[in-house]
C-alpha cells in the first residue's frame, strides 16, 4: 500500500457501532410501521403469535396450569403440610420436617411425600394421634389463678383446657403460656401458622401487664428497669413502665415484647421485690374488654385481621 492510495478513516468503537446499529433498526421499524402493507403483515403475524419483524416477538402466555385437566386433583384435597397446620399440630414449615421424618401415617402407611394431598376420606395420624382438618378457631380466655397452661396434667391439677372445653368442637391449643398464679389474656387456636408467628421472638408481639408488688417500687429501681436490666439469660429490655394512676407505687404497668419464661417476675425479683399479683391486660391488639375473669369469647373478624397484621 503506497502513501498515495492510503486513506485515513476514523475508527468507530464497538459501543458507537452498536448504538448506530440500534438507531438504524429503530428507523427501519418506524418506516415499516408507516408502510400499510408491512404494518398489516406485522399485525397478522402478531395475532398468529409468529415471529415478526420486532426484536422482541410476542410470546404465547402459558395458561395450561389454570385449565382443568383430566384426572386432576379435586378442590377438596389439601396439601399434607397445610392439613397438619389446620389441625393445630404445628406450622406448615414444621410439618414438612415431621413428614420427611416419617412421623405422619395416612391410611396405615407412612407418608414422606410433601406433595401428597389429603382427601376427606383419608385417616391421618401424627405421632399416633388422629388429626382432622378442622375449621380454624380463635378463642380468647381471661385466665384466673390456679390453672396451669398445659393441655393435660398427670398430677391432676386444673388446666386452662378445662375453661375452654365448651368453646368449640375443634381441638384448640394455648398460644404461649401464663404461670399458674398469673391471670389475664390467653389465646387459644388450632391455627398452627398464626400460633408460631405470635410466639416467635422475631415478631415480638406486644404484651402489657398490671403488676402488684409487695412494696413500693423505688424511683432508682424504676429508672433501672426502664434503662434495661441484665438477667442470667441475657438483657431484659422493656418498652414502657409506669405507675398505676390512683394507686400507691407498689402497682405498675409494664409493656414489653420479649417473651422469655417468667420474664416479668424475674425483672422485679432481681431487684428484691416479690410479685404479689400479675395480670396480662393486653396481648397484641387484644384486650380484656367484655371478657370477665374465667370466661372466654371468640375473636371477631376485625380482631382477627388486626392480629394477623402483627
Amino acid at each position: 500500500m503506497t502513501k498515495n492510495n492510503f486513506r485515513s478513516e476514523k475508527r468507530v468503537g464497538k459501543s458507537k457501532a452498536y448504538k448506530a446499529d440500534e438507531r438504524q433498526k429503530a428507523a427501519d421499524q418506524k418506516n415499516r410501521h408507516f408502510d400499510p402493507e408491512k404494518r398489516r403483515e406485522d399485525r397478522t403475524r402478531a395475532a398468529e403469535n409468529k415471529k415478526s419483524y420486532s426484536k422482541f416477538p410476542k410470546k404465547r402466555t402459558n395458561t395450561s396450569f389454570s385449565k382443568v385437566k383430566e384426572g386432576s386433583i379435586p378442590s377438596d384435597k389439601v396439601r399434607i403440610n397445610k392439613f397438619l397446620a389446620q389441625g393445630g399440630t404445628c406450622s406448615r414449615r414444621e410439618a414438612e420436617k415431621f413428614i420427611t421424618a416419617g412421623a405422619v401415617v395416612i391410611n396405615g402407611k407412612v407418608v414422606t411425600d410433601l406433595s401428597y394431598r389429603v382427601s376427606p376420606s383419608d385417616l391421618v395420624k401424627f405421632n399416633g394421634q388422629t388429626i382432622r382438618g378442622e375449621k380454624k378457631k380463635y378463642v380468647l380466655l381471661n385466665k384466673p389463678k390456679d390453672f396451669i397452661t398445659t393441655t393435660s396434667d398427670d398430677r391432676g391439677r386444673k388446666t386452662v383446657m378445662q375453661l375452654v372445653e365448651n368453646a368449640c368442637s375443634e381441638r384448640i391449643y394455648p398460644v404461649g403460656r401464663l404461670d399458674r398464679n398469673t391471670t389475664g389474656l390467653l389465646l387459644f387456636t388450632n391455627d398452627g401458622d398464626l400460633a408460631k408467628k405470635l410466639v416467635h421472638p422475631k415478631h415480638g408481639v406486644r404484651k402489657i401487664y398490671h403488676v402488684t408488688l409487695d412494696k413500693k417500687l423505688a424511683k432508682h429501681h424504676f429508672n433501672a428497669i426502664v434503662s434495661g436490666l441484665t438477667l442470667d439469660d441475657g438483657p431484659a429490655t422493656i418498652d414502657q413502665l409506669s405507675y398505676i394512676d390512683g394507686s400507691s407505687h407498689n402497682q405498675v404497668g409494664i409493656e414489653l415484647h420479649i417473651g422469655r419464661n417468667r420474664i416479668v417476675r424475674r425483672i422485679f425479683e432481681s431487684l428484691g421485690y416479690e410479685v404479689m399479683h400479675l395480670d396480662r391486660v393486653v396481648f397484641g391488639n387484644l384486650t380484656k374488654k367484655d371478657v370477665k375473669r374465667g370466661s372466654w369469647k371468640h375473636l371477631d373478624k376485625k380482631e382477627l385481621e388486626l392480629l394477623r397484621m402483627l
